[in-house]
Parts: C-alpha cells; sequence; structure tokens
C-alpha cells in the first residue's frame, strides 16, 4: 500500500532503488546518502543478490544503516572484499554506481574535476576526475541529481569531460555506443534515462506537482519527452520501514533544502486564504 505522507528524499530513494533491481549479483555503489539508502532498499525487497560493502573491507549479508550505531551493534559479514576484489569487480563488469556529477551533458558526459573554460586557472577546483574515467567505461553507472537546473544540464559540453558518454568524437578506441551503459538519472523533480532516439536523455516520469514544461526549462539542452509521461510512484509502507530501519537518525531530513514533501504543495488560491 502506498503512503500519502512522505517527503521529496523518500520519494528519490524510492525511484533511485529502481536502477539496481535487474542488476542480479552486482556491487551496488551508492555515492552519497540518498543513493546509499537507494541501494539498501534494493537490496532489501527487489533484488537481494545485489552486493553492498561496509566501505571498509567486507561484503554483507544486510546493508548497515548510516549514521552511528550502538555499541553492540554488530555488521553482517558474509565475506571479505579489500580493495583487490573490487577492482575485480570493476573491471569485470560487476559494479553499478550511483554518483553525483557537478555537471551532465546531453552525450551523458559528466564532470566532477572544475568549472570555468580555463583548465589550468578553473573557477571552481572540485575533487579531480579521480577513477570516474575507468569506472565509466567498466560498468554501469546512474545520476543523482539533488538539484534539477541548467547549471548541471549544460548547454553544450561538460567543462571538463570525467566520464564516457554517448558522444560518437569521444568514444575510447573499441568501444560503440551501445558499450555505454548510463542508467537512470533520479533528480528532485523527474526520472529520466538515456533511452530516447539515438541515446537522448528521455523523461520516464515526474514527480508529483511538477510539469513537463518546467523540466523542459530548466534543462540546458532537449530531452526526448513521450505522449504520456507518468507520475512517480509513492512509497509504500513497507519501503519508508526499510528506510526508516537503515537510517535511523533521519539523516536523509538533511539532504535536501528545508527538506520538502514528496508531493509538492501547490499555492493556495484567494479563495484558500
Amino acid at each position: 500500500m502506498t503512503s500519502t505522507q512522505y517527503s521529496l528524499a523518500e520519494l528519490m530513494i524510492c525511484a533511485a532503488a529502481k536502477a539496481f533491481v535487474n542488476d542480479g549479483e552486482v556491487l551496488a555503489t551508492g555515492i552519497g546518502v540518498i543513493p546509499r539508502l537507494a541501494a539498501s532498499l534494493c537490496m532489501s525487497t527487489s533484488n537481494p543478490d545485489l552486493m553492498m560493502t561496509d566501505s571498509e573491507a567486507y561484503l554483507l549479508s544486510e546493508p548497515n544503516p548510516i549514521g552511528p550505531r550502538d555499541d553492540d551493534f554488530v555488521q553482517q559479514n558474509e565475506t571479505w572484499m579489500g580493495f583487490s576484489r573490487i577492482f575485480d569487480n570493476v573491471w569485470s563488469q560487476k559494479r553499478h554506481a550511483m554518483i553525483g556529477p557537478t555537471q551532465i551533458d546531453k552525450y551523458g558526459q559528466s564532470n566532477i574535476s572544475a568549472l570555468g573554460a580555463d583548465y589550468d586557472k578553473p573557477k571552481v577546483q572540485m575533487l579531480g576526475v579521480r577513477g570516474l574515467p575507468g569506472n565509466s567505461i567498466s560498468h554501469a553507472n546512474s545520476f543523482f541529481v539533488p538539484s534539477h537546473n541548467k547549471r548541471v544540464f549544460v548547454e553544450g559540453e561538460c567543462d571538463v569531460v570525467c566520464s564516457i558518454g554517448y558522444n560518437p568524437a569521444r568514444l575510447p578506441k573499441g568501444y560503440q555506443l551501445d558499450d555505454i551503459d548510463i542508467r537512470l538519472v533520479i533528480t528532485d523533480i523527474c526520472v529520466m534515462d538515456w533511452q530516447g532516439p539515438n541515446h537522448q536523455l528521455r523523461l520516464v516520469s515526474l514527480h508529483p506537482g511538477v510539469s513537463v514544461e518546467e523540466v523542459i526549462e530548466k534543462t540546458g539542452f532537449a530531452i526526448h519527452i513521450d505522449n504520456d509521461t507518468p507520475t512517480t510512484a509513492a512509497p509504500t509502507h513497507e519501503q519508508l520501514a526499510i528506510i526508516a530501519k537503515f537510517d535511523p537518525h533521519n539523516l536523509r531530513a538533511k539532504q535536501l533544502k528545508d527538506n520538502p514533501p514528496g508531493v509538492r504543495e501547490t499555492a493556495k488560491t484567494e479563495g484558500d486564504k
């Protein structure tokens, strides 16, 4: 049974969990609170074969809760998984990461490195490319965007291209467009994927109270829109209970500004005042 009382963060967690549903026995890496809870939710419901680590050295048979834990907490270790085994998974396409890029362009290329046209003197220096180039060519990736706007979904290419996308001009030697695996894009207003014509970004669902026009206005490039776009499914009571179990300190409430409700509040009419 679906709930009528839920936050936007909880809606996004449930929507993001769908990214991992059909993965089978794949290592899920959710970077950030909402992506991590999404992977935990999926492992606990629709894909029990999903693999998750304790972020140190073990694979778990049950995801760890986030935040401080009681002194008597015992994590459910299943087997050892040090860094060497992580890399084995990465290179064998047995990993699916959900990351939060600062920029995404029309090709699905992303930027986590720096902002500004001059790479030697960037306006903003961020993480650097880190392992994203190799990760993006070696396994599936999804994107989490807490604030959908044109600064993230940019016109033209990303300032620094850190990951592979559906750009024929930048394909590594031996790669074809069909070798690239970018899954879902979860934002605070909608769900999207790259299944439009010629791998165009496609609108999959709208969060409650959001219009197609708003998505178009906040995206810096053209996206594919089907005739009938459904509303993102509301969380069930079971899903909300599982989320609360793995986030007992309600850290999810601090991930989006002002912790908005999942169903957008509409402005009151003059007669309602």
